[in-house]
């Protein structure tokens, strides 16, 4: 069963963050408090929303993490996936295309023309799993990123 995440999930979702992080092998990269979840998927102007997998018997298994983003070049909003999780004692048990399926749902809905997300390289069982969806590699984009210090520095600029 995929839901919508309510405030009372915040604790699992913070729980299965950290697990994600530990399995990407960057522990120390997951930084995000509880209470930021709460205020970023609940507070008055949300920036992100959140769906939770959970078994017959209502056990919290899977999450996704999602905003929105936009498409100059076809003029609509499209879904950026931030975090999409199952945890390993239950994949390939359908979670993770359920998740995905009700986000490709809610862009088939809302007239959201891209669905997106990024996969670490080394990920062989998850880009097969992708794959298998129909998805395929943006090999001609490379991603960049700017945090922590550079990303101050930049700030402090004024051109």
């Amino acid at each position: 069963m995929i839901r919508s995440a309510v405030v009372e999930d915040v604790p699992v979702i913070h729980a299965m963050i950290r697990e994600l992080a530990e399995y990407e092998k960057v522990p120390h990269e997951a930084r995000a408090t509880p209470e930021q979840l709460r205020e970023a998927l609940f507070g008055e102007r949300p920036a992100a929303f959140a769906h939770i997998a959970e078994t017959q018997d209502g056990e919290a298994v899977g999450f996704s993490v999602w905003f929105l983003n936009f498409s100059t070049w076809r003029g609509v909003h499209g879904i950026y996936l931030e975090d999409l999780y199952v945890r390993p004692g239950v994949r390939g048990g359908g979670y993770g295309k359920a998740l995905l399926a009700e986000l490709a749902r809610i862009c088939v809905e809302r007239g959201y023309e891209r669905l997106e997300w990024a996969v670490l390289k080394w990920n062989a069982p998850t880009i097969a799993f992708y794959e298998s969806l129909g998805a395929r590699p943006q090999d001609e984009w490379s991603v960049y990123r700017l945090t922590d210090e550079p990303l101050e520095r930049l700030g402090a600029a004024r051109g």
